[in-house]
């Protein structure tokens, strides 16, 4: 089966260099880069390019690779619906994979799915976490199977030895750089409307926890509201909407998502809230989605933290090495 891969991988920006093909005389560990990129002012163009080429791996008994892809649903936000379909593009027959897709946003649904791929013996089984905790059983029972797992996206609170790599954005990066930029505006008073993706997720806790260790050590940092709308745009505009109807004052949404930022944004315009670049509400998101940074091109929000959805071709090059054997072209970071 799979050689074990020394490494944990973590990116942002998803680049992870020097991975070369079999036969290759080099031998050095790779470089790779965690970058944290932020569209933090409205006004400044931003652009996301990933890499999607990448050969066919060569298994060595000339095989199709089986691989389990489990991820959260394509539906739960723009990010997501790019993110599945990269994969989809990548891990294809013609690319010299067989591949199963199963999703959902619940943890105990996505750990059926792994034990489901287990039993049919795949041979590499990805994973984009609907929550942290949870997955050392079902990790154990793959590597005891002998199947490479391959976290993408989110990570989990599982030790490193029961995986082979880890490609996946700084989420607690994301919420200290978001809070950073917010703090820089130098606002009198932060009253806060903090929409929250869906709980224990690694992005939720990431971009929140900033925010949440801001709060607590600033005396006119304040959260107006603290709820989850689960990545949903339509549940993020019923928060803003209670919130206004309440009359409570506020001057930033920090939306961990571009989805709920622009529910939020909709509750806002109804309301005739002026948002944005010189207006009344600051307008926080993430993801970087095309259409947001129109919004802040447009100078109609403020903000949007980029986390790449482009995973496909770094994943397909780690399991190429293990193909390989090339094992000794990664370490522990």
């Amino acid at each position: 089966m799979k050689k074990k891969l020394l490494a944990t991988v973590l990116a942002v920006s998803m680049v992870a260099a020097g991975l070369t093909g079999c036969g290759s005389s080099k031998t050095a560990a790779p470089e790779t880069e965690a970058k944290t990129e932020a569209a933090a002012a409205a006004g400044t163009e931003a652009k996301t390019e990933a890499a999607t080429e990448a050969a066919a791996p060569a298994a060595s008994d000339g095989e199709l690779i089986r691989v389990g892809i489990i991820n959260n649903d394509p539906n739960e936000s723009g990010y997501r619906t790019a993110n599945d379909a990269d994969l989809k593009a990548m891990f294809t027959k013609e690319n010299g994979y067989d591949a199963s897709f199963a999703y959902s946003l619940k943890n105990d649904e996505q750990i059926t799915a792994a034990q489901k791929f287990i039993q049919d013996e795949v041979d590499y089984l990805l994973l984009s976490a609907a929550d942290t905790s949870g997955w050392d059983s079902v990790l154990k029972d793959a590597q005891d199977a002998g199947i490479g797992v391959i976290l993408f996206d989110r990570t989990i609170d599982a030790s490193d030895d029961l995986y082979l790599a880890s490609i996946v954005s700084d989420m607690n990066k994301e919420g200290e750089t978001a809070v950073s930029w917010l703090e820089s505006q130098g606002l009198d008073e932060y009253n806060v409307i903090h929409i929250q993706g869906v709980m224990g997720s690694a992005a939720q806790q990431g971009r929140t926890g900033a925010l949440d260790a801001k709060v607590a050590a600033e005396a006119n940092w304040n959260l107006v509201t603290q709820q989850t709308a689960e990545w949903n745009s339509e549940k993020a505009q019923q928060i803003v909407q209670s919130v206004i109807d309440s009359g409570t004052k506020f001057n930033v949404i920090y939306a961990e998502n571009d989805d709920m930022a622009k529910g939020a944004v909709a509750a806002l315009d109804k309301a005739n809230i002026s948002h944005g670049v010189g207006k009344d509400v600051i307008v926080m998101g993430f993801d970087c989605n095309k259409w947001a940074l129109q919004e802040l091109l447009d100078q109609n929000w403020n903000y949007d933290g980029q986390c790449n959805p482009f995973q496909a071709a770094y994943i397909d090059e780690v399991i190429k090495k293990t193909e390989c054997g090339a094992s000794h072209l990664f370490r522990r970071r």
